[in-house]
């Protein structure tokens, strides 16, 4: 119950493929452009300076998105993946160059003839993002890895880093009470972005991606409600997504864009942003229904969740530390208990930041205000259309 209520809200700003072409695209003639001189104004979803990039965190949703803008661009493109043969029949990859390394062993990414052989790049994108939101995950993927990355490409001698990072690192940075794991870890990333000075770099930090709509365009169309979860007072979480095309855009914008250097760009969609309910009654619209059954959950109902499984945890692990066995316990049952109520307490510490996650998304908005903080063409409703 609580990985379905938990992924109404944090798949929402995991992200969606969709299918609409990215801003200002091209025609197919023109998807090979020539380089442009840096020194020209850089020219949104268009320009291209003609050097070597390399995106990691290829095989991610966005990053997948990235690869396919690069080339389309006109960049000599790296995808750097785990499973080359994988790789090889993703079309979105197709024009570029597909590379194996581990970002997790830093010597390997050096080596000679991987991707970050000394001279081998000029721009590294960085899509890299744990995939289940604890804390170990988060802190070795969205810093470790990442940091591996950056390290590499400081050694290969290449110009710029670009980061994928997240609209709500923002609340790490406040250290509001119920930051999450991933925020800190992006967040002593960026920092380590900043301090060194052998690289330009460009932080963007979508609001949120078009995610697992379709899943609850499914269950409308069933006759289900639409499920959003009540803050009291009528008050719902507000967002303005991205989409993937839109995102992918950006990032690579930010290669030519002189005014993102060393620079953080909070970015949403280019609309006003919607509330919960608001997109709900949009998808009963969509689907032809005379009227949106909604359904108010309580924000309560989480507390209780995470409560139950945090008090989980903390007991399994206390058990664990138990020291007071009977005299002549067999040696091997006390390890074994410790062990099994270690992992335990593990396992419900990791459900219970899953819920956290579910919990932030329900009540924060991720919502962009500034124009200069809205990009592209995407919206929900085409998207909605399109599902």
């Amino acid at each position: 119950a609580m990985r379905f209520l938990g992924s109404l809200f944090f798949s929402f700003a995991a992200g969606v493929r969709i299918s609409s072409p990215p801003l200002f695209a091209a025609t197919a003639v023109a998807c090979r452009r020539r380089a442009l001189p840096r020194a020209v104004e850089a020219v949104p979803g268009e320009s291209c300076t003609g050097e070597k990039v390399v995106v990691v965190g290829a095989t991610g949703y966005i990053g997948k998105a990235v690869v396919r803008e690069s080339v389309r661009r006109g960049y000599a493109t790296t995808a750097v993946v785990r499973d080359a043969a994988k790789a090889a029949g993703e079309p979105k990859f197709e024009g570029a160059r597909i590379a194996t390394a581990d970002v997790c062993d830093p010597p390997a990414l050096g080596a000679a003839g991987s991707p970050f052989e000394k001279g081998a790049v000029d721009v590294v994108i960085s899509c890299l993002a744990s995939r289940s939101g604890s804390k170990k995950d988060s802190f070795a993927i969205d810093y470790q890895a990442t940091l591996n990355c950056l390290d590499a490409a400081r050694a290969a001698g290449a110009r710029h880093f670009v980061l994928l990072s997240a609209f709500c690192v923002k609340s790490a940075e406040r250290k509001d009470p119920y930051a999450l794991q991933f925020q800190y870890a992006k967040m002593e990333f960026e920092a380590k972005l900043r301090e060194q000075t052998e690289m330009t770099y460009s932080i963007v930090r979508p609001t949120a991606f078009f995610k697992s709509v379709s899943g609850q365009l499914e269950v409308v169309n069933s006759g289900a409600p639409f499920v959003y979860f009540d803050l009291g007072e009528g008050r719902c979480a507000t967002c303005n997504p991205i989409s993937e095309a839109d995102l992918a855009a950006a990032l690579v914008d930010t290669v030519a864009d002189k005014s993102k250097e060393n620079a953080l760009w909070n970015l949403g969609g280019p609309d006003d942003g919607l509330s919960m309910k608001q997109q709900g009654e949009m998808v009963a619209e969509v689907l032809g229904k005379e009227e949106a059954k909604l359904l108010a959950v309580p924000i309560g109902l989480f507390d209780v969740i995470i409560g139950g499984l945090q008090g989980g945890a903390d007991l399994a692990l206390r058990a664990s530390r138990f020291d007071a066995w009977p005299e002549g316990a067999p040696e091997w049952l006390v390890k074994g208990l410790a062990s099994g109520l270690a992992g335990l307490a593990q396992s419900l510490e990791d459900s219970a930041e899953f819920g956290r996650i579910g919990r932030y998304y329900a009540v924060e908005d991720m919502l962009t205000t500034d124009p200069a903080d809205k990009y592209g063409r995407g919206a929900p409703r085409p998207h909605h259309q399109r599902i």
